[in-house]
């Protein structure tokens, strides 16, 4: 059993995890803005706090604090808000870390898919590729630095390379569930996915297992919008039209934000299955069927 802390532990992912780590017999702490649960904890970054009985005795970190990439559009604020929230958060648990002298087992982050960039290319994205020269890129490279300087005080850090999250509530998913179901754009690009279940197993074998390193924690299958629309459509058993929303439309409607629809290339999952993660929805019909 160990103490593991969760940031954005009352997020969508955090939530499913948290369950699924006390039901491993796991002792979880949340921060939280509001506590209001047992386990929940106070944390406020604009005034640099986070409870001391947060991080007693505490063995890991689970990083996945970080406001909504797609929740609005990307003005100036919003874009200052998406890396601080993950940025400034990581290194507010850095600051604590190191004032307290604890010497955590492991600092376990969050990072997304687009780290590569959100282009699309016949490349098949491995974990020692470079990264992106867009904004999503440098969210990334930010948000990952920040995590990495726990190795300062000898922490092994993991870092998890996050495809869009497939829940049954919440999420991209429940946006997608339309009564008529459409690729967008061109609809080549391509879709880094997982289940929300296949993700919290590989936090919890990065925590059983002391695994450190940087992974992209997408399912094995690749998809591009046609194929994704396409099977969700035939599961679902809804109507699924071949005429692509248009991608100026999108522009339109969401602006700069519209390349993370528009865009999107294969990332490798070889490098967690060698290390004996087993998927259990690696394909989309599979974790379709299950989240319907």
């Amino acid at each position: 059993m160990a103490n593991i802390l969760i940031t954005g532990g009352t997020g969508l992912v955090g939530a499913r995890l948290t369950e699924l780590l006390i039901e491993r017999k796991h002792d979880v702490r949340v921060l939280s803005r509001s506590p209001r649960l047992a386990n929940e904890f106070m944390w406020d970054i604009s005034q640099g706090f986070i409870a001391d009985k947060a991080i007693e005795n505490i063995d890991y970190i689970i990083h996945l604090a970080g406001a909504g990439i797609a929740d609005e559009r990307w003005t100036k604020e919003r874009k200052k808000i998406i890396i601080a929230s993950r940025v400034g958060t990581a290194n507010l648990v850095f600051q604590k870390i190191k004032e307290k002298n604890i010497a955590l087992k492991g600092f376990i982050s969050s990072s997304g898919s687009n780290y590569y960039g959100a282009i699309t290319t016949d490349l098949i994205h491995k974990e020692s590729d470079s990264v992106g020269t867009d904004f999503l890129g440098a969210v990334c490279q930010q948000w990952e630095a920040a995590a990495n300087q726990f190795k300062k005080r000898g922490i092994p850090v993991t870092i998890l390379r996050t495809g869009i999250v497939l829940s049954k509530k919440g999420g991209a998913l429940e946006k997608m569930k339309t009564p008529v179901i459409s690729p967008l754009g061109s609809g080549k690009q391509f879709l880094p996915w997982i289940h929300i279940d296949d993700l919290c197993a590989i936090y919890i074998k990065t925590v059983e297992e002391n695994i450190s390193g940087i992974y992209n924690a997408v399912a094995p299958e690749h998809s591009n919008s046609i194929r994704f629309s396409k099977t969700l459509a035939k599961v679902l058993k809804r109507l699924f039209i071949p005429l692509a929303v248009p991608s100026f439309l999108l522009k339109l409607v969401f602006g700069e934000l519209a390349v993370i629809l528009l865009q999107g290339s294969r990332l490798s999952s070889k490098k967690i299955i060698e290390k004996g993660f087993i998927f259990k929805y690696d394909t989309l019909k599979e974790a379709f069927e299950n989240l319907r």
